[in-house]
């Protein structure tokens, strides 16, 4: 088969790692792919955004099936072009990636469906957010209504950060349209936790569990960012917990979707945090996590391509999907800077941190240029490191970072720790 992928992160150099090793996968397209990508894949310069460079490019090629990882080209209706030109395809349909695209789509469906979630309003008017949060209690969450590259929800400690938020979003338009509307929510207290799921619509099964670092800096400190690191299993989600959350979260949002006449098909993200009242949803992805994808599929104990080829043709519950009885620690190498302003184009030297025991590194922001690699994004490398614990996972990952340099790099030193 001629599969195509689409995205150039540590997400997409993960997913091209381990589809790569299927016998059905005969070539192999990146758009636009990166560095490390490269090993497995044809990288091709057509951005993930530019669908219709991508549906002729799968016409041109012969494209058997694509992989649509990130959120943009989803919200745009990829997988809906693709699939209107002959190309299967795993991820979303347009009208059921809203449920990451609209964060108010979001909050509406479990209002009608009854899925726990935190209190909310929605604002249109910067006045009446303002005078809303002037008389609440902080902290507060102020979250742009549509996408923000992960960058579009504050968590306010005061008032003077809360309208900042506002402002940034509805009158500086840091977010463009995504932040014409914006939620205001109450700032729900526990651990948090991610579950990926596959789902076909008709079959859901939960992948691992895994917390996100997503501040910038040690001490859940500093502004959000992508996500600065990530462990796998979350040692605060239980077997009590997982039932929980199937039978109240996750089943009840895959009919919500059904209901709503918006199958949804691919990799469905579950933000959650364990508060003292049970499990709520923070919020909703529409594709695999970055980067909890490259330290959840290091413990899949299976065929990814073959799950995927399964939730195409809704036959997932045909597969039997295994996880390995072991622990991740990814740690993210970051440009200096980041999430604000940073420089690139460093060459990054890896020592021999490639040859520790179960250590993969994944790029997240690197270009390869005459048998060298170079940073060219906020967030560099993932460096994951697989283990039988994850104090052991946390020793192997830090040794490996601390093997790798270019300048400006940077990460925290606290993944996993608490």
């Amino acid at each position: 088969m001629n599969v195509m992928l689409i995205g150039g992160g540590g997400r997409e150099h993960v997913i091209a790692k381990y589809i790569a090793r299927n016998h059905k996968v005969e070539n192999l397209y990146a758009l636009p792919g990166n560095g490390g990508i490269a090993k497995y894949a044809s990288c091709v310069k057509i951005s993930a955004e530019d669908i219709d460079e991508i549906v002729t490019f799968a016409s041109d090629n012969n494209i058997d099936f694509a992989i649509v990882a990130p959120d943009d080209p989803l919200a745009l209706g990829a997988v809906d072009r693709l699939e209107a030109c002959g190309v299967k395809c795993f991820g979303p349909s347009q009208n059921a990636a809203i449920i990451e695209s609209s964060k108010i789509f979001a909050r509406e469906l479990m209002t009608k469906y009854n899925i726990p979630q935190p209190k909310y309003k929605i604002f249109t008017k910067i006045d009446e957010a303002l005078s809303y949060v002037a008389t609440s209690d902080c902290p507060i969450v102020i979250k742009a209504d549509g996408l923000a590259k992960g960058k579009g929800v504050t968590v306010a400690e005061n008032f003077k950060q809360a309208r900042e938020a506002i402002m940034s979003c509805m009158k500086d338009k840091t977010f463009g349209k995504s932040g014409e509307r914006i939620l205001i929510e109450e700032c729900l207290r526990g651990p948090e936790v991610t579950v990926l799921a596959f789902t076909d619509g008709k079959t859901l099964i939960p992948m691992i569990s895994s917390m996100d670092h997503k501040r910038a800096y040690d001490g859940n400190k500093g502004p959000n960012t992508g996500g600065m690191g990530v462990v796998a299993p979350n040692f605060y989600y239980s077997d009590e917990i997982a039932d929980e959350c199937m039978n109240k979260i996750f089943l009840p949002t895959m009919n919500a979707m059904n209901a709503e006449g918006r199958k949804f098909k691919g990799c469905l993200y579950f933000g959650l945090m364990l508060t003292k009242d049970g499990p709520k949803v923070i919020e909703y992805n529409c594709r695999f996590g970055d980067p909890e994808a490259e330290a959840v599929l290091p413990l899949l104990d299976g065929d990814l391509f073959e799950i995927m080829l399964a939730v195409r043709d809704e036959k997932l519950d045909s597969i039997d999907v295994k996880f390995k009885n072991a622990a991740s620690c990814c740690v993210v190498c970051a440009s200096n800077g980041y999430p604000g302003h940073y420089l690139t184009g460093y060459e990054i030297n890896f020592g021999d941190a490639e040859k520790i025991p179960g250590v993969e590194i994944f790029h997240a922001g690197t270009k390869l240029e005459n048998g060298k690699f170079y940073s060219a994004g906020g967030r560099v490398l993932a460096v994951n490191a697989v283990a039988d614990d994850l104090a052991s996972a946390r020793e192997k990952a830090y040794e490996a970072v601390k093997l790798i340099n270019f300048d400006g790099m940077r990460y925290r030193t606290d993944i996993g720790a608490k």
